[in-house]
């Protein structure tokens, strides 16, 4: 089965034989991919009337457990967001009733930021809908050649992900 990206390496190699343009196959593909994992994300969560920057900080207080809690310096870490878009985040979804800010009881200036039984519940939804998405993009490969895929991917991105930024 013939797809765009071997249709462009063709192109290349015709163009340029001069190139080794190997990278192409394997890289042109993944960010093709991102592309249409980009598009089922983003409709994934429109269902559930949420951005993917609203899904990302309340599956980060989501992901925390009971009392799905973090201070903003927690969110930011998992988010990789600056502390003035977090700030402007938290005060979006504090306003849409999603999270509610709370006095950190182990430092007098701190805050906490909470997931609302509403937050929860929304997030809850938009994953269930996410992975549905996801899974409809996987049905071509078998249970080992996700696991064999996954595994080549983590390889690639463990180096980035163990880089101090």
């Amino acid at each position: 089965m013939e797809d765009e990206v071997d249709r462009l390496v063709s192109a290349w190699r015709r163009e340029r034989p001069d190139l080794d343009v190997e990278p192409l196959e394997v890289l042109s593909r993944v960010s093709r991919l991102a592309r249409h994992l980009d598009r089922a994300r983003r409709i994934a969560f429109a269902e559930h009337g949420l951005e993917s920057w609203e899904f990302d900080v309340l599956t980060a207080l989501r992901r925390a457990g009971d009392p799905y809690q973090l201070s903003p310096g927690q969110l930011l870490t998992q988010t990789l967001v600056t502390s003035g878009t977090m700030t402007n985040r938290i005060d979006r979804l504090a306003k849409k009733g999603l999270v509610e800010r709370l006095p950190d009881p182990s430092d007098r200036r701190g805050v906490l930021v909470r997931l609302s039984a509403e937050g929860r519940d929304r997030a809850d939804r938009a994953l269930a809908g996410l992975l549905a998405q996801e899974r409809a993009i996987l049905v071509e490969l078998s249970t080992a050649q996700r696991a064999e895929l996954a595994a080549l991917l983590r390889q690639l991105t463990a180096p980035f992900d163990n880089t101090p930024h």
